[in-house]
């Protein structure tokens, strides 16, 4: 923001070319970092849930290193063109979003290619992964459904987590797919609200995935209590202390997410937040 915000105040008394280069491969990254972050969430929670036995000889700290390496690293690379003025793609500042983009249709082939490299690698992932873990727990709900002598039906915890991230996910980042495909194609801009809301979409994907998990998740919203607490035990003792925390019930469980590795649901729950699947599809795993 601050750095759209400064191109748009300087762009009336020079040249912003060089800044608008500059701040747009800045965006691009962190839209393409974002992206490959949720691919690498989906990616974890896939194997967490269908491979629990295997998971700490799958998913070492050394991968999981690379993968978070990866998605910081790679971006920028495949976006350095973007940055240098005068290079293989042009950029602008738009007075409908605010922010310097790319012409896409200077270059189709660059275009493509990092629609090829970034959205439909991650979209692919992610929505094989989403969708075998909704049919896998879905199944195991039914079985566990037929069993229950009690005839207690359980909780479609599936679709309350799985579904809504998915909506979220396709409903921020397709317009700005769409708006990349069409005018790098056509060589055409679309109307300015759409441009808006194409650009600023992706934006909110993370914003709403955090009232998601709030919304839908339990477990999500005791164990970020807990973390506010902890935080404010340390930084503010005396605060703490007079709204009623204690050190010992809150602080101890969230040392345990963070420090016992061995434990298949803190360890899924703490990385994915998606721990209310795992009952259900561990013990068909198993």
């Amino acid at each position: 923001m601050p750095l759209n915000l400064y191109v748009s105040l300087v762009k009336d008394r020079e040249d912003p070319d060089p800044y608008c280069h500059a701040v747009a491969f800045f965006n691009s990254t962190v839209y393409a970092t974002c992206i490959y972050s949720l691919a690498t969430i989906s990616l974890e929670r896939y194997i967490a849930v269908f491979y629990p036995l295997k998971y700490t000889t799958v998913m070492t700290k050394n991968k999981t290193r690379v993968l978070i390496a990866f998605a910081w690293f790679f971006p920028p690379v495949v976006l350095l063109p973007i940055s240098i003025p005068d290079g293989i793609i042009k950029v602008y500042f738009s007075s409908a979003s605010l922010v310097c983009n790319p012409v896409y249709s200077t270059n189709v082939a660059y275009s493509l290619t990092l629609t090829c490299l970034i959205f439909f690698p991650c979209s692919i992932v992610m929505t094989y992964a989403n969708c075998r873990l909704w049919v896998a727990a879905r199944r195991q709900r039914h079985k566990l459904n037929i069993r229950d002598l009690r005839g207690r039906s359980r909780p479609d915890s599936a679709s309350r987590v799985l579904v809504p991230v998915m909506i979220v996910y396709y409903t921020c980042w397709t317009p700005c797919m769409i708006t990349i495909l069409y005018t790098a194609i056509s060589g055409t801009a679309v109307p300015e609200w759409l441009e808006f809301v194409a650009v600023w979409l992706p934006s909110a994907n993370g914003f709403l995935n955090c009232i998601v998990y709030f919304w839908i998740n339990h477990s999500f919203r005791r164990k970020f209590c807990l973390m506010g607490r902890r935080l404010c035990l340390q930084l503010c003792p005396a605060v703490g202390k007079a709204v009623g925390y204690r050190a010992p019930g809150g602080v101890s469980v969230v040392g345990s997410v963070w420090d016992n590795n061995n434990s298949l649901q803190e360890r899924s729950c703490s990385v994915s937040s998606n721990c209310t699947l795992l009952p259900q599809v561990v013990e068909s795993c198993i």
